[in-house]
């Protein structure tokens, strides 16, 4: 398991940290659980991004802490996800999770899809 704190490759914004808090106290996951993120195939663009509550890293992840929240990501899905920030948005454009990830080159109108 690779273990990152400082200068993470994915960022997650203060914002986004009180987010994953909430939703995770509003569904009563454990405080030892980390967010999972990832990358799949599908998608208007090619791409999807997934967000999932995971109690361990599985041995080949990447582990980010920030905000006092855990990210986990997998060895194919980092490939992907190298200099992402995941952020939250509350405004009039609607709400949830935001990726703001260089390695884009298009995305979809929901923001949920990409392709590289």
């Amino acid at each position: 398991m690779n273990s990152s704190t400082m200068e993470a490759e994915i960022t997650i914004t203060e914002k986004a940290a009180k987010q994953i808090t909430k939703v995770k106290a509003e569904n009563e996951i454990p405080d030892n659980f980390g967010l999972r993120v990832g990358v799949k195939g599908g998608g208007c663009s090619g791409f999807t991004y997934t967000l999932g509550f995971d109690e361990n890293p599985k041995d080949a992840d990447t582990v980010i802490e920030q905000f006092g929240v855990k990210l986990f990501v997998d060895a194919k899905s980092y490939f992907y996800l190298m200099g992402t920030e995941l952020d939250f948005s509350d405004g009039l454009n609607g709400k949830g999770f935001v990726f703001s990830n260089p390695n884009a080159s298009k995305t979809c109108g929901c923001g949920q899809s990409f392709g590289v």
